[in-house]
C-alpha cells in the first residue's frame, strides 16, 4: 500500500469534529428530553399507581389529575366537577390527603394547599407516612437522564455514516484493525485475510481458480499432529476439485482447521469481522458491528475500568445507605439515596453487558498443545534454513575456497595494470589488504 493510500485510509477512519459535534448535540438534546419530560412522567406514573387512593378510599374521597403531571384528593362532588378538565390545582378544591406533583413549577400554601419549588417534586399519601415525599430531580434522576441519552446517541450514530456518526467509525476502525490482528496472529497475507472475512454471498461470486491457492496455502499452513479432525489428515487435493462448494468448504473445511491450529480466538475474530463487513453494507445489522467493537476491543481495553467503577457505585451506594442508617438523610428527602442506587444500578449493569461479550478463556492444555504446534513448525523452518547456511560455510572452507581466491588474485591484478598512477596506486593498496586478509582467513593444513 503506497504512502497516499495509508494517509487517505486513516484519514477516512479518523475521529474527528464532525463526529464529536453530531453525537454531543444528540446527547444534549436527549438529556433536556429525559430530564424535562420522559423520566417526570415515568417516574409519575410508577408513583401515582402505587400510592393513589383505591377501594373503599376511592367510595369517599375524590381523586383528580390536574393541569401536568399533578394529581391530588379532592371531595366527590369537585371530582365530579372536574374530572377531564385539566385546570390548575388550587387550595380551594384538594383535600391535602394525596397530593402528587411532578412538574418544574413552584408552588405556595396560599395559593397551591402546599409548598414545594421549582426543582423539587412533591409526592404525599398516607402510605408513605406522615410527612410528604420530596425529590429533587437534578440530584436523583440527572445520571439516569445521561445514560438513556448516552445510550440513545450511540445508537443512533451506529445507524449514520462513517464521516458523522461515532459508534460507525469506531466500528469500521475496528474491522480494520481486526485484519491487522489477523494478519499478525497467522502470518497469512492480506489477500487470504480477505477470502476468509469475505461474507459468504460475495465469496460464492468467486471462481474456483481465484480461491485454489489461497485455499491450499491455508491448508498446507494448519496441519497439526493430532487427528482430532478428519481433514487433518485429509490431502487438498482429496477435498477440492471443480464441483466443490467453496463457501461451504470454506466455513466447515478451513474454518476448522483454523481453530484446531490457532485457537478458537482466532476463529472467533474471523467470524466476527466477517459480520461486521455485512454490518458495513447494511447498517440495519448494528448488532454485528456492537458484537465485533466490545468483544475485539471494548472488553480487552476497559473491562477493568468497568469494573473498578461497579466498584465505585457499591462503595457510594454503602456510604450513602450508612448516611441513611444516621439519620444525616431525612426519609422525606431519599434523592441521595436515589442517585446511589441509580448509579450502582447503571454501573453493574454496564459491567454485565461487558461480561456478555468477552470471550470465553481458552482451556489451558488445549492453548500449550497449540502453541508446541507453531513452535515445531518455526523449529522445522529453521533447521532447513540452518542446513543450507551448512551447505554454503562447506562449499566457502572447501576446495571451491582456493578457486574463489585465485579469481579475486586474477581480477585485482587486472585491475592494477588500468588506469592512470593515482588509481593504481589506490588498487594496489586495497589489493594488498584483501590478499593479507585472504591468507590470514585461510584455514591451515
Amino acid at each position: 500500500m503506497s504512502k497516499a493510500q495509508f494517509s487517505t485510509r486513516a484519514k477516512k477512519f479518523k475521529i474527528g469534529m464532525p463526529h464529536i459535534v453530531v453525537w454531543g448535540a444528540m446527547v444534549i438534546a436527549f438529556f433536556l428530553l429525559f430530564q424535562f419530560k420522559l423520566i417526570p412522567i415515568g417516574i409519575s406514573q410508577f408513583v401515582v399507581k402505587l400510592f393513589e387512593p383505591s377501594g373503599d378510599q376511592r367510595e369517599k374521597i375524590g381523586f383528580v389529575k390536574f393541569d401536568g403531571l399533578v394529581w391530588a384528593s379532592t371531595s366527590l362532588d369537585n371530582e365530579a366537577k372536574l374530572q377531564g378538565k385539566q385546570v390548575e390545582i388550587s387550595r380551594e378544591v384538594i383535600n391535602r390527603e394525596y397530593i402528587f406533583d411532578f412538574t418544574f413549577k413552584a408552588r405556595t400554601d396560599k395559593e397551591h394547599g402546599y409548598v414545594k419549588s421549582s426543582t423539587e417534586f412533591y409526592a404525599k399519601s398516607p402510605l408513605l407516612g406522615e410527612n410528604a415525599i420530596i425529590l429533587e430531580p437534578w440530584v436523583a434522576f440527572w445520571f439516569l437522564s445521561l445514560i438513556f441519552s448516552l445510550v440513545l446517541a450511540s445508537l443512533i450514530s451506529m445507524f449514520m455514516p462513517s464521516s458523522i456518526g461515532l459508534m460507525a467509525v469506531l466500528f469500521d476502525r475496528q474491522i480494520d484493525a481486526t485484519k491487522v490482528k489477523l494478519r499478525l496472529q497467522t502470518g497469512f497475507s492480506d489477500d487470504i485475510i480477505e477470502l476468509l472475512i469475505m461474507p459468504d454471498d460475495k465469496l460464492r461470486e468467486k471462481e474456483l481458480n481465484e480461491v485454489r491457492g489461497a485455499f491450499r496455502t491455508i491448508w498446507e499452513r494448519t496441519v497439526t499432529d493430532e487427528g482430532s479432525s478428519p481433514y487433518q489428515s485429509t490431502r487438498f487435493e482429496d477435498v477440492f476439485d471443480e464441483d466443490t462448494d467453496i463457501v461451504f468448504f470454506r466455513n466447515e473445511a478451513i474454518y476448522t482447521r483454523i481453530k484446531e491450529y490457532f485457537s478458537d480466538f482466532v476463529l472467533k475474530e474471523i467470524i466476527d469481522t466477517k459480520n461486521g463487513l455485512i454490518w458495513r453494507r447494511n447498517r440495519s445489522h448494528f448488532l454485528h458491528g456492537l458484537r465485533l467493537y466490545m468483544s475485539h476491543h471494548f472488553t480487552e481495553k476497559y473491562a477493568n475500568f468497568v469494573t473498578g467503577l461497579a466498584y465505585g457505585g457499591a462503595a457510594l451506594l454503602i456510604v450513602a445507605v450508612g448516611i441513611r442508617g444516621l439519620k444525616f438523610i431525612p426519609a422525606s428527602r431519599p434523592s441521595i439515596i436515589l442517585l446511589a442506587i441509580i448509579l450502582e444500578f447503571t454501573m453493574l449493569s454496564l459491567l454485565a453487558f461487558t461480561l456478555i461479550y468477552t470471550e470465553e478463556e481458552e482451556r489451558m492444555d488445549k492453548m500449550l498443545k497449540k502453541m508446541e504446534d507453531a513452535n515445531r513448525s518455526q523449529l522445522e523452518a529453521l533447521r532447513s534454513q540452518q542446513a543450507d547456511i551448512h551447505q554454503l560455510t562447506n562449499a566457502l572452507v572447501g576446495q571451491t575456497s582456493e578457486i574463489i581466491r585465485n579469481r579475486v588474485e586474477k581480477s585485482i591484478q587486472e585491475f592494477v595494470t588500468s588506469g592512470d598512477h593515482i588509481q593504481k596506486m589506490i588498487a594496489e593498496q586495497i589489493a594488498r589488504n584483501i590478499l593479507i586478509g585472504l591468507r590470514e582467513n585461510e584455514p591451515k593444513k
